[in-house]
Parts: C-alpha cells; sequence; structure tokens
C-alpha cells in the first residue's frame, strides 16, 4: 500500500502546463488532479501536451477555492520557490524532494501535492495551511522553475522512492503509517485553545499552531499516536479546570 497522491494546481495561468502535469501524473502514478480557479480554460493546449495523461485531464476536479481543493486530505504538502534553513522561519522551512519521498515511502493516507501559479506561487496563506514545504534547489539567481518542471522533479521523488524494490538481504520494510487529516486538524486545534487559556501572547498563537502543523507534517504521527497526544492536551485542559474552579472558591 501507498500513499494516494492527488496533484492541486492553484490559478495555473497556461493550460499547457496543466497538460504536462497531467501526463507527468499519469508518468509517475498520481490519482487525481484539482485545478483550483484555472485562469484559462483547459483547450485544445492542455490536451495536446497530455498525451497519456489525457485520462486524467479530462476528469480533473476543477474547484473554486483552495479550502475545498484540499478538504479531506490527510497531508499538504506545498511547494515554495523560496526557502530558508532558519529554525524560526516555519513559514517557508522546507525539505527536498529526495526528503519528500522519504517522508512519504512508509505512509498511506490522500496526500495533495500543491503547485502555485506560474507568476507568484503560493500565497502567504496558502502556505500556512500546508502541514510540509518541498523546495527544489536551483540557482541562488534563478530559483524558479517552470510549473511543469517543478511538478515533475517533486513527481519523480515521491514515485522512485515508492518503488524501491526490497531486496532479500535487507531487513524488513518500516511500518506502514496511516495519516489521519481529521486527528491532525483537531490537535491543532487543541494547541490553539489551549494557548488562549493559558495567556499565550495573541500575536504569537498564529506562529505556535504553523509551527505544530510543520512539526507534525515532518513527523507523520499515526492515528494512534494523534489520539495520544488528543488525550495528554484533554487532561491539561481539565487540570486547568479544576486549577480555575480552586481559585474562585
Amino acid at each position: 500500500m501507498t500513499a494516494d497522491i492527488e496533484v492541486v494546481l492553484v490559478r495555473p495561468k497556461e493550460d499547457g502546463n496543466v497538460g504536462a502535469v497531467a501526463r507527468l501524473a499519469r508518468n509517475f502514478g498520481a490519482a487525481r488532479i484539482t485545478v483550483v480557479a484555472p485562469r484559462a480554460r483547459l483547450g485544445p493546449e492542455a490536451r495536446r501536451r497530455a498525451m497519456g495523461g489525457l485520462a486524467l485531464l479530462t476528469a480533473a476536479r476543477v474547484v473554486p477555492t483552495f479550502a475545498e481543493a484540499i478538504d479531506g486530505t490527510d497531508l499538504v504538502v506545498g511547494t515554495t520557490d523560496l526557502s530558508t534553513g532558519r529554525s524560526t522561519a516555519y513559514l517557508r522551512r522546507s525539505v527536498s524532494p529526495e526528503r519528500l519521498g522519504e517522508l512519504l515511502r512508509p505512509i498511506v493516507g490522500r496526500v495533495a501535492l500543491v503547485f502555485g501559479p506560474e507568476d507568484n506561487g503560493l500565497a502567504r496563506e496558502q502556505l500556512s495551511a500546508c502541514d510540509l514545504l518541498v523546495h527544489v534547489p536551483a540557482r541562488r539567481e534563478f530559483p524558479t522553475l517552470n510549473l511543469s518542471h517543478a511538478a515533475g522533479i517533486v513527481l519523480y521523488a515521491v514515485h522512485r522512492a515508492r518503488s524501491v524494490e526490497a531486496s532479500e538481504l535487507s531487513t524488513p520494510a518500516p511500518e506502514v503509517l496511516a495519516l489521519n487529516g481529521r486527528e491532525k486538524e483537531l490537535l491543532i486545534a487543541r494547541v490553539a485553545e489551549l494557548a488562549a487559556r493559558t495567556g499565550y501572547p495573541a500575536h504569537k498563537r498564529p506562529g505556535l499552531a504553523l509551527l505544530f502543523r510543520r512539526v507534525l507534517g515532518r513527523s507523520t504521527p499515526t492515528e494512534a499516536e494523534y489520539r495520544m497526544m488528543l488525550g495528554f492536551l484533554r487532561n491539561i485542559d481539565r487540570g486547568l479546570g479544576r486549577r480555575g474552579h480552586g481559585r474562585s472558591g
């Protein structure tokens, strides 16, 4: 079993790029394509460049908003042409395509690989909704890749990591990790609630929530691990309630 990969294209400007990505998605085993508010009609050029990926292009889901595109996914992986290694720069802290492939290899669940528009990339609010970011290293003076080229590199890295055949002489493969997007969102919401209850500075709370989202995105906890963490946070919440009740009495 492997992760169910969905390619999400946000506001693509050129329909030919969408067609090229459909072909790449077929090459490397993506299950479906979702297009968010395309700025060009998916016409003959898209179909011409899709080639063997025409079936994926024809079945592509077109939605008006990014939130609708990622609804129901377990892990949202965004792409960025800018990266930073600073530990405090949560918004654009990213992994390489090779590392992404390693992270996705042992998991099952619905994973969205998100690519931004050709001209501007993903907006800040879209980056903030991503659990994990991937960056394709390029020359510093010209780091921006064509949409289809970036998609090809990322999809190849994921496919390559998933298709490595186990040798009979090797140790057993890693345990399959089943993702659960609902538990992840519950945990992040619980962290935000506790931050408010404990008086954590309001202007720092969005950054704290993003920190947890990115840490969870890199570590890909299982459903059982999410439930244990949620149980721990519930105990903290109850303890805060008892303390508050004791003070009022």
